[in-house]
């Protein structure tokens, strides 16, 4: 597993086994924000010694040699975390790209059902988005979507928390399992805006739950 110390990424290359691959090891790249596979390919030591030096994936190919993700495109794959297999020969890069993976201009190589793996998740990535682009865009005259309304006025906000938490209640009361489904939903949608607002996000949760699920 990746660490980092002192703004440096540290990964143990000496626990992959390149020779069994014959001098390159598989490499998982996943979307660390919602767990969708992205693409596979293949690493050589220079590869991962130039994935940990810049934080950004490196791969290498018979036909390309060494290549960084995104050199020609833009669509990087910034290092999040990596972790070796237990045979040492693949490596899960979680990462966060800055465009589409495949070269296809496809998101994931997999096809579009890969990219439902955390849907919570999908949905913060598309809440942040919209947020930053409140922030970026400021006043520009355009009429704002509701997102945009929720992100500029406190109250709304937090008004939208309370009366969807108490329609939860109201349909769980009434035992109403349609209902409660459909203001759960909302909830959540409404939960992940006010905790965007706060600069978090659905991974922020998960690692509180991880933490209290630990012995």
């Amino acid at each position: 597993m990746t660490e980092t110390t002192g703004g440096v990424m540290r990964f143990d290359l000496d626990a992959l086994d390149f020779a069994k691959g014959g001098g390159r090891v598989t490499v998982v790249a996943q979307d660390a924000e919602t767990g969708a596979v992205l693409m596979i390919a293949g690493a050589d030591r220079e590869a991962m010694e130039r994935t940990l030096a810049t934080g950004e994936m490196h791969y290498t190919s018979r036909t390309r040699g060494l290549w960084r993700k995104g050199e020609s495109s833009g669509n990087t794959q910034r290092v999040v975390s990596l972790a070796a297999d237990c045979d040492g020969d693949a490596v899960l890069a979680r990462i966060a790209p800055a465009g589409p993976a495949c070269h296809t201009g496809a998101a994931s190589c997999f096809g579009d059902g890969a990219l439902d793996a955390d849907t919570i998740a999908a949905l913060g990535r598309v809440i942040a988005a919209r947020a930053a682009a409140v922030a970026s865009e400021g006043d520009s005259g355009a009429k704002p979507s509701y997102t945009q309304r929720l992100f500029a006025d406190r109250n709304l906000r937090l008004k939208k928390l309370g009366e969807e938490s108490g329609e939860l209640i109201a349909a769980c009361a009434d035992g109403d399992r349609a209902r409660a489904v459909e203001e759960a939903a909302d909830l959540v949608y409404h939960t992940l805006v006010a905790l965007r607002a706060l600069g978090a996000g659905w991974d922020d949760v998960r690692a509180a739950l991880a933490r209290r699920a630990k012995p």
